[in-house]
This record gives C-alpha cells, structure tokens and sequence, in this order.
C-alpha cells in the first residue's frame, strides 16, 4: 500500500539560495556555488524533481568522502580548432559541465561547431540545462553523460551500463526550443527513486531482478536487480536502447578518458569506485552548432515554428487533444512554478532538513 504523499511549496530563490549555500559549506567558491545551484534548481523548475535539489545530500555524501574536489582545476588536455578533452579535476559535475559546453560555444562561434569530451567528472544534473546554453547564442546544443551502472544490456543480467542520457536543443521562433532530453534506459534512476519515495510500483519492463525476470518492484534494484535499456526487452527494441547507450558511453568515456561501462564510479557514497579504473571518473559529451553554417537563422527558426504547428495540429487518439512537442511539459512547468514556486515531496523536504541542521545552513520557510 502507497504511503500518504505531502508537498510543501518553496519561493524559487530562497530555495536557490539555501543551494548556493549548502555548495558554500562544501567549499565550493561563490561563482561555482551558484551555478550548481542554477543546474539543480534549473530541473526542479522543468518539473524534473528526480535531478533538482533531492540530489543535494548524494553531493555532499560524496564529497564527505572525499569524491567531490570543491576547488578544481578544470582544464583542456587536448584540442583541435573545433574540439577538445577537458579533464575536470573531480569537480562537481554541476559545474564542469557547464564550463565545458563555454568551451563548445567558444569553438562553435569561431568555426561553425564544438565538440568536447571530458573525463575526471561528476554527476551533471539535467542533460537539459547543457544543451539549452547553446540556444541562446541561436546555436544547436547537444549533450550526454555516462552514469553509475544500474542497467543490463539486452539478453543480459549483469548491470554495465548507467541510465546514460542524451538530450538535443534545437531553437525556434515564436515556440519555445524542442528539446529532446532522455535517459537511454526504458526509465530514468530519478523516476525510480521518486516510485520508492511513494512506495508504489513501477511499470512492468523497467526493472528486472537478479535471475532476469521482470518486476514491479520499485526496490528491485537494491534487490540485486538492474533496469532494463529502451525498450524494455528484445521484442520491444531493447537492443535500440542498448546502441543508444553504449554510443553515449563511448563518446563520454572512451573518447575522453573518462571510466566507461561498469566501471562507472557509482554516486551514492557508500560504494567505492571498483579496482583497475580503466580512465577516470564520470565522462560528458557536449557539443554546439551554429545555425548559421547551415542556412539563416530566421529561415531555421520559422520553419521550426512550421514543424512545431503541424505536429501540434497532428490527429490524435480520443484519449489526447494534441500531441506533445519535446520539452513542452517542462516549459510549461518552467513558467508555472517560477510563478507559484517549487514543490517539493515531504520526504526530501525532511532530508533538505537534516542537511541545513548539520550543516548548519538555514533552511527556508514554506510558502
């Protein structure tokens, strides 16, 4: 039986602040604090609940542990005119990965696109907050992460692979930007933990257990069981998924020199990173093109506009009015609790709680 679900209702730069100040105890500097703080609250505000401040305490846990560097030197090992590897010296991913795609921007505005790989990462929030970097210079973003292994490619019990995400951001005119951001397993970790902070079951083809059956169980992956790749299982195209996901690790490991499949340090604190890493810790891929260097940027954008409307205007099954652009529901959840405020589920609220007492930062007061 589901556990009773409360919501308590924060101001959107109060529970921002209390970010940045949480980032501030761990030692991270001011201009860092705040931009981690802007990539969590960046996925609250979209409505991604899984990536946005719930994740604060997994941050300090492992740099409790000496995981999380505070004070990095990020910096580029290699590099062409239109790439480079960027190693990210254990920083918060929070803020190496926005750091990188200003180096893909950088390399885009001067040559049409950018392409960069880093290594020595950390968790970087929503692939989202990124790719987006790239439509305010009129560019086209893209961005992919490896993570933690919690999945197991098909006809396979054995996790190897994380819920690796990618998301492309294309943008338009008087619509807001398509974005395609998406964990490459049949469901994100986030969506999971959100099942077990309810105490509900999941969807069949999420998850399966440690003999390779299917379960609804939401704990099953604590249970010795893994998710399952898009697609769920072979009759489904669960070996779409599993390319999906090996292209990202690839691009963000082995091209970088980051550990890739298995090795995939993991992110909550209390297990260590496995021997014989074969790189170092978590890689990212982002990248950014110019618009520009394919034809005029208002032509692009009011064909996008054109794109959006047909596919709005699309016949739909009785059950639905419209069909559903990309990023849609995340934009109209951007302006709606950037008016109302962020909720936040009782049982993060408490650990938002414990947090601010032994760090001993205020924590703010509900709406």
């Amino acid at each position: 039986m589901a556990n009773e679900v409360s919501y308590s209702t924060f101001d959107v730069e109060k529970l921002r602040q209390f970010t940045i100040d949480i980032f501030l105890k761990m030692g991270v500097p001011a201009n860092d604090a705040a931009l981690a703080a802007d990539v969590l609250i960046k996925a609250d505000l979209r409505g991604i609940d899984s990536h946005g401040v719930a994740r604060l305490s997994g941050y300090v846990r492992l740099w409790q542990k000496g995981r999380i560097n505070p004070t990095p030197n990020i910096r580029i090992v290699h590099e062409t005119p239109s790439t480079a590897t960027v190693d990210g010296d254990a920083g918060l991913g929070l803020v190496v990965a926005p750091k990188a795609m200003e180096i893909a921007l950088q390399k885009a505005e001067k040559v049409g696109s950018g392409w960069v790989s880093v290594k020595n990462s950390n968790h970087f929030g929503i692939a989202a907050y990124h790719a987006l970097m790239a439509i305010e210079k009129d560019m086209i973003g893209m961005s992919m992460t490896n993570a933690s292994p919690l999945v197991a490619p098909t006809f396979s019990t054995e996790r190897m692979l994380g819920t690796n995400p990618i998301c492309y951001a294309f943008p338009a005119g008087k619509y807001p930007p398509v974005i395609m951001d998406m964990a490459t397993s049949a469901a994100a970790n986030g969506k999971l933990e959100i099942a077990q902070r309810k105490d509900v079951e999941v969807p069949s083809g999420w998850i399966q257990d440690a003999q390779g059956n299917s379960t609804s169980d939401s704990n099953g992956l604590k249970k010795g069981g893994s998710l399952l790749p898009l697609g769920s299982d072979r009759d489904h195209g669960s070996h779409k998924g599993f390319c999906l996901s090996s292209a990202v690790d690839i691009l963000s490991a082995v091209l970088s020199g980051a550990s890739y499949g298995p090795w995939v340090p993991p992110f909550v604190a209390f297990l260590e990173p496995l021997d014989n890493q074969p790189g170092q810790g978590l890689g990212h891929f982002l990248g950014a093109m110019r618009v520009d260097g394919f034809r005029p940027v208002d032509e692009f954008k009011s064909h996008m506009d054109n794109w959006i409307h047909r596919f709005k205007s699309a016949k739909t099954t009785s059950e639905y009015t419209s069909v559903i652009i990309p990023g849609e529901p995340e934009a109209e959840a951007e302006i709606e609790r950037n008016q109302s405020g962020i909720p936040l589920i009782s049982v993060v609220v408490e650990d938002l709680r414990c947090l601010a007492t032994k760090l001993e930062v205020e924590f703010p007061k509900e709406l």
